[in-house]
């Protein structure tokens, strides 16, 4: 039997008992009932009393006079509330009648219900219009108050039920309880959407009012317990049926239904949840599958631009790939690691809610799977490896090529100024028409030359050995550096074969020579080396030089002074030189010789002397103020070096510790998930604010690059060990999070309790030997024998069984992943496919299949709209034309099928 109300006791607050008077303000406002709602009223309420009174074995038949007394009044009340009221008075005066109906009216008024001018003398007295005012309250309170759709109640709410279930029907709009009832249609309309068996709603007539009323009625007597409390007459022949009446006779159907219609609802509520889950996660395979062809395509862009090592020609080209290098590694890698780490954890995440809803696991496309990416990662940082150290190399080489070229250049050039004019002067043929006197001093100016030529040979063998050496380092000008190399040489041998034949042709006429003045060979002789050595030193004191430390400067500092010792001796020397020429004067005004002062066997005159000399002065401190410079500058980059070196050593270490901590913290057994998860955004939280220190290192290393400083004896921490360190610390702290947060997952959707998940751990680590984060097969099976699993021998077919569970790869390992997921699976209840069949199959009336308009019906749109799409045909007999097979997409939903 279906009851017309449910018996559940109900307290209300202040808030309804306002909501009472409201209405009851609104209803009784006028104590005149129309006739016709009053027999209404007397004929509902009668028959809606009946149908609970029946239940204690009584009735009534007059309304007005069966109350009158108090004990049915009572005996109703105790039947709908399920409480005991007050023993009853058995006198049959009239005080003892009002007693008894004062305490059903007292029980009434204690369920938060004002009674509105309602009395009990004029119940005893029979008073027709407070009697069906009380029974009105009575129906109100404890069959209608308790009906609530969306935050609505009572009437409202009662209203909104009727409007939802009777919305897909023609001919039928609900809008209140009187007018909309008339032709019988909302009353069909109600008992087919619940009840499709029991009438064919297509085959009524809007205009048959009678026979759709009758219908309905008869019906609901019959198949739904439901007693007739309407006559359809009276409906259709009042202009605005009875509103009490109405609602009353609608909240049992409501009340009738109620249960079956709650049952559907948590079979659709089941079916939403599973549906709603499967479209998340194909979001998330979406996701995943984009995110990873982006990843691989950048590092397919990127690996070949790493593994080029085609040197550049210039300084300026290849300080330009060092400054992408840098771009790269400051700006365009950063946010794929952090992509890189993200997919994983996207994956890992995927894939256990897989797990947990009991649903296949995710395959990505083919070359997209973690380990290919993995492959591809690690094939990028294998191009990336060495790039940096190859271009910092080749910097250097271009640095000194350059320096060797501009050496090459100034040297040459020297040479090939000292050389001009050399061959015509070895050429001439002078001696021929040349007195004795005269070939004497050239012989003698001859002998000056090849001393000055002898000088000259290291310089030549220094131009050589320079070319040598741009070949070796592969000078992009290398031809014309050989070819001018080339020039000086073949001019070298020929000014040596012309030197050679000269002095054979002058020492076959040296038999005409005389003695020549001596002082002047004197002259020639010395000054000749002494310009030779000026023009030396001051060559060497213009020289470059290329230099990475202070104790490389210390050693020019040093060897500058021990050139600077020799400047005395040098001027003494110089003075020497410049006594012979001024003897040669006092004897030439001496003796009165009128010979020219020029002296025949040497062109350096005394003025060049003094130039060249006070040229070599003038360069002496300017080359202390270079050295000087140089040193200054090799001190900022000591300064460069440690400055990073001491930061250097903090962030290596400070990283180290940091890795320690999250190790420590993902191992700790005592706390919860969430203390642990807190202990890990904490140390997330140190980790970011910890950036600026990388990012001024990050700033060091680069000032340190761009002074071209190339080593560093105060750390042994580089650059990109600093790096490396950085980004697995960034992603082991991310991945950490991800396996506390997939615990948390687990544990809250298979109902584990945080003691089990401590056991889980603390029986893992135990048997993690190696204290990797992983078991082995021997570790896992000691593990399972240690929680009670009996695996006497050592391959049973149940631990077979395990192992394919745990390590589907056959990899010989065991994560605390798959071991957690194992342990969840054998203490956890899940969803199945068998029970979202079974809520398919109550949505569908115990058919084997399932309609659209079914689907529609019970479903929100979304999940109605993703169930039609995938649903195959019912292939089955006896089914209407588009019938959906809910068995089938239920099991693929769950792996069980190829759908």
């Amino acid at each position: 039997m279906i009851n017309c109300l449910s018996a559940t006791t109900v307290h209300y607050d202040n808030g309804y008992e306002d909501e009472y008077m409201i209405q009851e303000e609104e209803w009784d406002r006028d104590m005149l009932l129309d006739p016709a709602w009053e027999q209404q009223q007397r004929k509902t309420f009668t028959a809606w009393c009946n149908s609970h009174l029946r239940k204690a074995g009584v009735q009534i038949e007059n309304i007005e006079e069966d109350f009158r007394n108090g004990l049915k009044l009572m005996l109703l009340l105790e039947v709908i509330s399920g409480e005991r009221l007050p023993k009853p008075d058995r006198g049959k005066m009239r005080f003892h009648k009002i007693a008894n109906v004062n305490k059903a009216l007292d029980f009434i008024t204690s369920k938060g219900v004002k009674l509105v001018s309602i009395g009990a003398e004029e119940i005893v007295d029979g008073n027709v219009k407070m009697t069906l005012g009380m029974i009105w309250t009575i129906i109100l309170r404890f069959a209608i108050q308790d009906i609530s759709v969306e935050e609505t109640s009572a009437k409202e709410g009662l209203l909104l039920w009727c409007q939802r279930k009777t919305a897909p029907y023609r001919n039928v709009n609900v809008q209140n309880f009187h007018v909309s009832w008339k032709d019988g249609l909302a009353f069909c309309a109600l008992i087919h959407r619940h009840r499709p068996d029991l009438l064919d709603y297509s085959k009524l007539n809007k205009d048959d009012p009678l026979g759709n009323l009758n219908l309905a009625f008869d019906i609901a007597e019959k198949h739904l317990d439901i007693p007739k409390m309407l006559d359809a007459e009276d409906i259709i022949n009042t202009p605005k049926p009875d509103e009490r009446a109405i609602m009353t006779y609608v909240s049992c159907f409501y009340h009738a239904f109620a249960g079956a219609e709650q049952v559907a609802e948590t079979a659709a509520n089941r079916i939403c949840k599973v549906l709603g889950v499967n479209q998340e996660n194909e979001k998330l395979m979406e996701e995943y599958e984009r995110l990873a062809s982006e990843l691989l395509e950048w590092i397919r862009r990127t690996t070949p631009w790493l593994e080029n090592r085609t040197p550049e020609k210039t300084m300026a080209e290849m300080q330009r790939k060092l400054e992408d290098f840098r771009d790269y590694r400051r700006q365009h890698k950063p946010p794929k690691v952090q992509e890189k780490c993200q997919l994983e954890i996207n994956f890992n995440t995927l894939q256990t809610k897989l797990r947990i809803s009991n649903r296949p696991a995710f395959m990505p496309s083919e070359g997209k799977m973690v380990s290919d990416i993995a492959s591809a990662w690690q094939g990028l940082e294998q191009a990336e490896k060495g790039y940096e150290e190859w271009l910092l190399t080749e910097i250097r080489r271009l640095e000194r090529v350059d320096h060797l070229a501009e050496k090459f250049r100034q040297k040459a050039t020297n040479h090939e100024n000292w050389a001009s004019g050399k061959e015509l002067f070895l050429s001439q043929k002078d001696y021929e028409t040349a007195t004795l006197t005269e070939i004497r001093a050239l012989l003698r100016k001859h002998e000056a030359f090849e001393s000055d030529l002898a000088a000259h040979q290291d310089r030549v063998e220094q131009i050589a050995a320079i070319a040598q050496e741009l070949n070796e380092l592969d000078y992009h000008d290398v031809a014309a550096v050989n070819q001018r190399c080339q020039s000086i040489c073949d001019l070298w041998d020929k000014l040596g074969t012309l030197t050679q034949k000269r002095r054979e042709a002058l020492e076959r006429t040296e038999k005409l020579l005389e003695t020549i003045d001596q002082l002047f060979l004197e002259f020639a002789k010395r000054s000749a080396p002494f310009n030779n050595w000026m023009e030396g030193a001051m060559e060497d004191l213009q020289d470059m030089f290329i230099v990475h430390t202070i104790e490389e400067v210390q050693s020019l500092i040093a060897a500058h002074e021990q050139f600077k010792a020799t400047l005395p001796e040098a001027d003494s020397e110089r003075q020497a030189i410049l006594g012979i020429h001024n003897e040669v004067q006092k004897i030439s005004q001496s003796y009165g010789i009128k010979a020219s002062f020029i002296n025949p066997y040497s062109t350096i005159t005394t003025e060049e002397l003094l130039n060249k000399w006070e040229k070599v002065k003038k360069l002496v401190p300017q080359r202390d103020s270079a050295l000087q410079e140089e040193m200054a500058r090799q001190h900022a980059h000591e300064r460069l070096r440690r400055q990073f070196a001491a930061q250097a050593n903090l962030i290596g270490p400070w990283i180290q510790t940091r890795m320690e901590e999250i190790g420590r913290c993902s191992l700790e057994i005592g706390g919860t998930l969430e203390d642990q998860m807190t202990q890990l955004k904490q140390i997330e939280h140190v980790i970011v604010a910890y950036k600026p220190n990388i990012d001024k290192l990050e700033g060091d290393h680069q000032l340190i690059q761009e002074s071209l400083v190339f080593d560093n004896k105060h750390t042994n921490y580089t650059m990109e060990h600093i790096r490396v360190g950085w980004e697995l610390l960034l992603t082991t702290i991310a991945r950490t999070i991800n396996e506390i947060e997939t615990q948390i997952l687990t544990r809250d959707a298979k109902g584990i309790s945080q003691q089990q998940m401590n056991e889980f751990r603390s029986s893992f680590n135990h048997f993690d030997r190696k204290k990797n984060g992983a078991m082995e097969t021997d570790d896992f099976r000691a593990c399972l024998i240690s929680m009670g699993y009996d695996l006497v021998r050592s391959f049973t077919v149940e631990f077979a069984r395990i192992m394919m569970l745990v390590d589907p790869n056959a990899t010989g390992i065991v994560s605390f992943q798959s071991f957690i997921d194992f342990m969840t699976r054998e203490t956890a209840d899940t969803d199945t496919a068998e029970q979202v069949v079974a809520s398919f199959r109550i949505l569908a009336a115990d058919k084997p299949y399932i309609l659209v308009e079914e689907l529609r019906r019970e479903l929100p749109p979304e999940q109605a709209e993703y169930c039609i799409m995938r649903m195959p045909p019912y292939a089955g007999h006896g089914a209407p034309p588009g019938a959906l097979d809910y068995t089938a997409f239920s099991t693929a939903l769950y792996g069980e099928s190829d759908l």
